[in-house]
């Protein structure tokens, strides 16, 4: 039972941090492109690249800190942490807008992202309540 408790844990951290780590890679690679639906999303432009330059070293940083299983308390609650703006700025504020201006589709798209980062959301605090499990660097503390 604990051998299957450890993998299912290994597995959960490598699943949760896998759509964080795909995301700052890409942000990384696609920086002006990234930085273009930041200002077009409504981030001040002062603040694009330095919220990208955030981003990338949360997601693709802690994303792979949390699949190891490093500081994953700690790394996480900072996740969850720095979820809370990002799905209010680029999923919660666009969903009001497209239901305000009738924009059935886009409303439908930007609902389904904001439930699935809430979804994450909860992932994330089940880590920072339960740990990274025996089988991750810190060995489950």
């Amino acid at each position: 039972m604990e051998g299957t408790r450890n993998l299912t844990a290994l597995a959960g951290r490598i699943l949760l941090a896998l759509i964080f780590v795909l995301s700052g890679f890409g942000k990384l690679t696609n920086l002006a492109g990234t930085a273009g639906y930041m200002e077009h999303a409504g981030m001040p432009h002062a603040l694009v690249y330095p919220g990208l330059l955030a981003s990338i070293a949360v997601e693709l940083g802690f994303g792979l800190l949390l699949m190891i299983g490093f500081r994953a308390r700690i790394v996480a609650l900072v996740m969850f942490l720095w979820f809370i703006p990002v799905t209010i700025l680029f999923h919660f504020l666009p969903w009001r807008e497209a239901v305000a201006s009738g924009d059935k589709m886009g409303a439908m798209m930007q609902q389904i992202n904001y439930m699935k980062n809430i979804s994450i959301m909860g992932g994330l605090l089940m880590v920072v309540s339960f740990g990274a499990g025996a089988w991750s660097v810190d060995g489950g503390k």
